[in-house]
């Protein structure tokens, strides 16, 4: 009886000619009148640390108890617009993925949402949602 290895045919080396591939540098076009600092990129880069720089610090008021998150999305600071309503319920001392994820579903809502999507109405349900869940803590 024959295996099932020897039924196969032998692998037959392939053979390739050789290639020289010489690196190639490729200039960016640059124009007289537009200095590197001006560019829209680095003001992208700029608005980007800003606001990642916002966050932090909401992010430590938060979990210092100086702020409330319940605070934080009634109010809606320009900081939280695009951050996700995980991020921010995680920022609470002993807040975590999964309870967040769990308060998050009850009321249903993604965890990935972005604050400054939330209609009227959704920021009610979930101010009290958390104050339900938060009790006496808050304030």
């Amino acid at each position: 009886m024959m295996s099932a290895a020897s039924t196969i045919a032998p692998a037959r080396p392939m053979s390739m000619p050789p290639r020289r591939i010489e690196p190639t540098v490729v200039e960016p076009p640059t124009r007289s009148d537009q200095r590197p600092d001006d560019s829209q990129c680095m003001q992208a880069l700029a608005r980007a640390n800003q606001v990642r720089l916002a966050r932090a610090a909401l992010k430590r008021e938060i979990s210092a108890g100086r702020r409330g998150v319940t605070e934080v999305i009634t109010d809606s600071p320009w900081e939280v617009d695009s951050m996700s309503l995980s991020e921010l319920l995680c920022s609470q001392r002993r807040w975590g993925r999964a309870r967040s994820r769990k308060l998050l579903s009850s009321i249903a809502l993604s965890d990935g949402k972005r604050v400054g999507t939330l209609t009227e109405r959704q920021r009610r349900i979930l101010v009290g949602a958390l104050e339900a869940k938060l009790g006496n803590r808050l304030n």
